[in-house]
């Protein structure tokens, strides 16, 4: 079957080439049994590709079951999916089959599968592992044959970095990795999942389809849409239902949109609020932007202190102070080239204070990072694992940085 078929079979809308390679594996992989990890943002859609494998799979016939782990309670899932005799815990008043023996013969899809308890992962590794299990209070081994698919929103390898997911079960799981990719990267998908939407609200609340002006089309494709496909869905429903005029503007729209993410240009984070979705050109925006801040606010206290009346005195009774407020600013770290901070400190101390000299800043970002890559290599003389440290990348993005601007 070809993906313009599948796509079409299970209701997906979108041309974007990660869309089409997301599919594209989801088909070579479902005649086989291997274990398909699907990765990606709340509201991609991911629920949709375990149907995907499973009903091109041999096993469509079988069972197919969706648990989400997260909504089930830590003290309840391992008795949800591995079932329970009677009277192996309070409550427990008759024997229960749990899923993998329930969807044996069928595929079992495992959503949020971050969101298990360290010691059901030890469970679910040995079902993957030798496809056998124990129910809660027995200890009868059970075989079962199931396909498993999992998917989370999580960064897996960040979880296992705190502890929280078992190393060996990601590797288990991820034998086949899928990967969903946002709406925000899916800009030419925006508008036809839009309108899709907008038809399937007409129909259902019997009215006419809303449409976008051109203002407003410009504004829902630059939109970084952080809820993705169901946060779409939803704010096209919230204004058919809304508004009474059809034509929707812009400024109709930025009513339904929170303004805090209205453009997918780089904003400043607060240091707890740098995650996964800052990109590494969003993180340098947000260092030049701070230097620039902190070094302009210094210069400008003090201009002040220099232009009260108290100027001279202060002049000819702490020449230090002057000075130590120059090494202050010049111990920011990476600082830039063009404010030279000895001539304005000579300026100032021989011969008062002067006009500031406006300097036309450079806005290269290959400039900025090039600057930025030197200094820190010259920081720890050669050193490119501490130099990557200090610069918040990987070793990898160094490398290739430092291969791209042939920096030696």
């Amino acid at each position: 079957m070809e993906v313009q078929a599948i796509k079409l079979r299970f209701g997906i809308i979108g041309n974007d080439p990660g869309l089409n390679r997301a599919i594209d594996i989801a088909k070579q992989v479902a005649p086989t049994d291997l274990t398909v990890l699907i990765t990606g943002e709340s509201g991609t859609g991911k629920e949709v590709f375990p149907q995907i494998i499973h009903q091109l799979s041999a096993r469509k016939h079988g069972p197919y079951i969706a648990v989400n782990c997260g909504a089930i309670p830590e003290g309840t899932i391992d008795s949800e999916l591995f079932g329970h005799e009677k009277g192996s815990f309070t409550g427990a008043h008759e024997a229960r089959k749990g899923y993998f023996e329930v969807a044996s013969g069928g595929t079992i899809f495992l959503d949020e599968v971050a969101e298990l308890p360290l010691s059901t992962q030890v469970r679910l590794l040995r079902v993957l592992e030798s496809g056998e299990f124990m129910k809660v209070g027995s200890s009868k081994v059970i075989k079962t044959d199931v396909r498993v698919i999992a998917a989370s929103n999580v960064v897996i390898p960040d979880a296992i970095d705190r502890g929280k997911f078992r190393q060996d079960l990601y590797y288990r799981l991820n034998t086949v990795p899928i990967f969903i990719p946002p709406l925000r990267n899916r800009s030419e998908d925006i508008l036809l999942l839009f309108r899709k939407f907008a038809s399937d609200f007409a129909e259902k609340y019997r009215m006419p389809p809303i449409q976008l002006e051109n203002s407003a089309v410009d504004l829902i494709v630059d939109y970084r849409w952080d809820g993705n496909i169901r946060q779409l869905k939803n704010i096209t429903e919230q204004i058919s239902i809304i508004e009474a005029k059809r034509q929707i503007t812009r400024e109709t729209l930025v009513k339904y949109l929170p303004l805090a993410n209205v453009s997918k240009l780089p904003i400043l984070y607060n240091k707890e609020d740098i995650g996964q979705d800052m990109t590494e050109r969003d993180i340098l925006y947000k260092v030049l932007f701070e230097m620039r801040k902190d070094i302009n606010d210094l210069k400008n206290s003090v201009a002040e202190i220099l232009e009260n009346e108290e100027a001279g005195p202060i002049r000819e009774r702490s020449p230090q102070l002057i000075k130590k407020l120059f090494h202050d600013i010049s111990d920011i770290k990476n600082i830039d080239n063009n404010i030279d901070l000895q001539s304005d400190y000579e300026a100032i101390t021989d011969e008062g204070i002067q006009d500031p000299e406006i300097v036309e800043e450079s806005l290269s970002i290959q400039k900025k990072e090039f600057d930025l890559i030197k200094r820190a290599l010259e920081k720890h003389a050669g050193k490119r694992k501490m130099a990557a440290s200090d610069l918040g990348i990987s070793e990898r993005t160094l490398y290739r940085k430092i291969k791209e601007y042939n920096i030696e």
